[in-house]
């Protein structure tokens, strides 16, 4: 078994239901030809190098998985008849994968998937609302900094006013 990347770029204005279906078919496809998907990476809009269709942006999707040279001539006859793809390049990674080991790396990336997912559920957690009376301490020592920068600045101007004029 090989192990391939595809970067895909599709159309910026489909809708994310589109956008969805596309990459189920993608799925499909890889599971109908005995492939394994490792992961898919989405890279969101992008304003692309030069104009494809009449579109400055575009939508990226970088799929890695494991499979044959069947795997991706179906893949990217399929790729190549959708109108939602602007543009398509899949590489070879590396030649000699097992079965087992692609299974383990995609079973690697969901964990390590799930954990980033966990640990962003954590982070809102810590990021509770502030006491009234903290928040007004802080906006009253944030004031304070700033006309301390203010008063700063000013004198500075003065001082080179007067530096100007003594020059004169």
């Amino acid at each position: 078994m090989r192990k391939y990347e595809t970067v895909i770029i599709s159309d910026p204005d489909l809708q994310d239901q589109s956008r969805t279906e596309l990459f189920d078919k993608i799925r499909n496809i890889i599971a109908r030809e005995n492939g394994i998907l490792l992961y898919v990476d989405e890279w969101g809009s992008k304003k692309l190098a030069y104009e494809i269709n009449k579109k400055q942006r575009g939508h990226y999707a970088c799929m890695t998985y494991g499979g044959t040279g069947d795997l991706v001539k179906e893949l990217e006859r399929n790729l190549g008849l959708s109108d939602n793809v602007m543009k398509y390049m899949t590489i070879l990674l590396s030649t000699d994968e097992t079965a087992e080991a692609l299974a383990n790396e995609a079973r690697d990336a969901e964990t390590a998937q799930a954990e980033t997912a966990t640990a962003g559920d954590a982070e809102t957690v810590q990021d509770e609302p502030v006491a009234a009376g903290e928040a007004e301490e802080a906006m009253d020592a944030e004031t304070d900094s700033q006309t301390q920068e203010s008063k700063a600045d000013s004198e500075v101007s003065e001082e080179t006013v007067t530096d100007d004029q003594n020059s004169i």
